[in-house]
């Protein structure tokens, strides 16, 4: 995206570019946090069901966008680990919600932690005090878009 200020820009390329470069960010953090241990899958389990507390099986595959196989695997090895855990839905006992145990919840603010370091580290060290400012900028951009 190396554009002159005066030519008109391509918003279709500036989108799928921030959103490449949202998912790197992403991975990186994710990375940082959880080197290994957690597989990205697990770990997209946890945050959602931080967001909606509980969640079936299906409901998880369908919002991740995973194989239902695939997420009944995913969702069985955090159970092991003790991460998550099942409860039989009362208006329906063919259905379990998967919720987060208290060392689902304590993983949390663990990886926060560490995410948060590592960027301010990276911001710090890779960005010049004039780029730093930009950043300010972009993050109130983002923010926008997001809101």
């Amino acid at each position: 995206m190396n554009k002159e200020a005066t030519d008109p820009i391509d918003t279709a390329i500036l989108a799928a570019e921030l959103r490449a470069q949202l998912s790197k960010l992403k991975r990186r953090l994710k990375e940082k946090a959880d080197p290994g241990r957690l597989t990205s899958s697990q770990i997209a389990v946890i945050l959602r069901l931080e967001m909606t507390g509980k969640a079936t099986v299906s409901e998880l595959s369908r919002l991740e966008g995973i194989r239902p196989q695939s997420m009944r695997n995913t969702v069985l090895s955090l159970k092991e680990e003790g991460y998550i855990d099942g409860i039989s839905d009362p208006e329906d006992g063919r259905k379990t919600f998967i919720y987060l145990t208290d060392k689902g919840r304590d993983l949390l603010p663990q990886g926060r932690t560490v995410w948060n370091e590592w960027l301010t580290a990276a911001i710090s060290d890779r960005l010049t005090p004039e780029e730093q400012m930009i950043l300010v900028e972009a993050v109130k951009l983002i923010q926008r878009l997001t809101d």
